[in-house]
């Protein structure tokens, strides 16, 4: 509803536009009128109409000093300007304000109701623009923010293939060039035993805040929280020399260090640092070494943080060969392949094994990190599994590789049962909400709320059974659906647009043509003939 305010010195012009106007439509109601210039300042102030027909000529104030008042304070309101002067003095002048109506007095009521039309499309055109625009900024927040989970939660994983730099650069609207991880851990004091879950999730939302704020070079994403450990990664904006990641990754340690001193929480902070890497899908590695990192930091109390890689922390072995070993392994536990996932644990343990030197010390931790990795993925994949891996150090290396080997068969079991049951539930109720609400705006984390997995598995679900994405099946159920309406000769192409869920009819022509080889226009054409 449009707001109108009517500004005349006579009272019968003012009462006959307020009739006219009132009469016209009911998306436009007049909410006053004032007498004068000063009168029509102060109204506008209180009630902020959305136009003001303004006549010019009145004494003490005129027309034109109330619009330059009222602009001063009040930017959006639109003005159609009265007067019984047609001159083009009094024109350009209101025109210098902005105002791009005017009409004579005695005013036909056509040249009213056209001219208020104009301005009010106007409106309606900016406002639909402006709810647009806080729309796809919402969409895109709320996308960013899972983003950002999944993606560090991916890398920790494997190595990503779907994300490039350049991609990343393009969303977030600066040019990134390289990354790092950095892997933070949460302590409990040396007299307290155990944190409690809330001082975890507290820690959590403290560290969010935090690094919100930080953007000096940088690009922050925050992962998941497993148990008391947090992946962080920063995306640089310049080229990254070793001596300026050593600079801007000291910076930032020195920063979380210095604000974590300065909190409240009865625990202590430890932070792993991976080295950088221009390539995405290396970063992976730039975990692993973070990881190798903080295990090291674990027997020097006295340190806080340390760099790992060639350069820094010499820990558990992390090379390539494991590496894709760790990759391999994680993949078949996703499939729940038994077979697979068992041949590959013994190739995991024979690479342990075969490394020189290797101890059962070394053996344990490289088993606690395998197994912290499983923990994140059945995480991530909304699996809840109640075993817990816990392994005692021994002399005999195979006696804690058989235990191992025992707990990775209970986790793939768990696995199988869930994606054969649970999971093909989940995927059944996934299809049947998006084929009742194709018709709304709705997104991946919708569904995967509405089913509760998360957006990052019920989309590789997706592709595993049905093989295309999310999108390609929502975007198939909408197609669809338009064919099946295109028939109806009434309904026009704009409203078949709008009812299966597409906001721009000229996006909704090209998805249509690419899935089907016409445009809406040549597919009515020929279905209709």
């Amino acid at each position: 509803m449009l707001k109108i305010l009517i500004v005349d010195d006579e009272i019968l012009e003012r009462r006959a536009l307020t009739k006219i106007i009132n009469n016209s439509s009911e998306n436009v109601t007049v909410i006053g009128e004032a007498p004068n210039g000063r009168k029509a300042i102060e109204m506008a102030g209180e009630h902020k109409p959305d136009i003001i027909f303004m006549d010019i000529k009145m004494p003490g104030i005129d027309g034109v000093q109330a619009v330059k008042e009222i602009k001063r304070t009040e930017q959006n309101i639109r003005f159609i300007m009265v007067s019984a002067f047609n001159t083009f003095e009094y024109a350009k002048e209101v025109m210098q304000q902005g105002v791009k109506e005017y009409i004579l007095k005695p005013s036909r009521k056509q040249d009213i109701l056209e001219s208020l039309q104009r301005v009010s499309s106007e409106i309606s055109g900016e406002r639909k623009q402006l709810e647009e625009q806080q729309y796809l900024k919402q969409n895109l927040e709320r996308a960013v923010s899972i983003a950002q989970k999944e993606w560090v939660s991916s890398l920790i994983l494997n190595p990503v293939h779907d994300i490039t730099f350049d991609e990343w650069s393009q969303l977030l609207g600066v040019e990134i060039t390289s990354g790092y991880i950095m892997l933070l851990s949460l302590l409990p004091p040396s007299e307290k035993g155990e944190l409690l879950p809330l001082e975890k999730q507290n820690w959590y939302l403290w560290l969010k805040d935090l690094l919100k704020s930080y953007h000096k070079n940088q690009e922050v994403l925050l992962g998941p929280m497993t148990e008391s450990q947090v992946p962080v990664l920063f995306l640089c904006k310049q080229t990254t020399e070793k001596t300026h990641f050593k600079i801007n990754a000291q910076a930032v340690t020195d920063h979380l260090l210095a604000q974590f001193q300065k909190s409240h929480f009865l625990a202590e902070l430890r932070i792993g640092i991976g080295l950088p890497y221009s390539n995405v899908h290396e970063l992976n590695k730039s975990y692993h070494e973070a990881v190798a990192a903080l295990n090291q930091l674990l027997k020097t109390p006295h340190r806080k943080y340390l760099f790992g890689g060639k350069q820094g922390a010499i820990g558990l072995p992390t090379t390539s060969d494991l590496l894709q070993v760790e990759k391999k392994l994680l993949d078949a536990l996703r499939q729940g392949d038994l077979n697979k996932a068992m041949f590959i644990f013994d190739s995991f343990s024979a690479n342990l094994m075969d490394h020189e030197g290797m101890k059962a010390s070394m053996v344990k931790k490289s088993f606690d990190e395998l197994f912290i990795l499983i923990s994140r993925m059945l995480h991530d994949l909304g699996i809840r599994y109640e075993g817990s891996f816990q392994i005692k150090e021994s002399k005999e290396i195979k006696d804690m590789f058989d235990k191992g080997k025992s707990y990775l068969l209970s986790v793939v079991q768990h696995i199988q049962v869930w994606r054969s049951s649970h999971a093909k539930g989940m995927l059944h109720k996934a299809k049947e909400y998006i084929e009742h609400h194709y018709a709304n705006s709705i997104t991946l984390e919708q569904v995967a709320d509405y089913v509760e997995l998360s957006p990052y598995y019920l989309s590789k679900l997706f592709k595993d059974r049905f093989g295309m994405t999310f999108i390609d099946y929502l975007t198939e159920i909408r197609i669809k659906q338009a064919k099946i309406e295109m028939v109806d000769a009434s309904k026009s192409l704009k409203e078949i647009c709008y009812s299966v869920g597409y906001k721009d009819p000229n996006y909704f022509s090209r998805v249509f043509k690419k899935h089907t080889g016409l445009s809406p226009t040549e597919f009515r054409r020929e279905t209709v003939s």
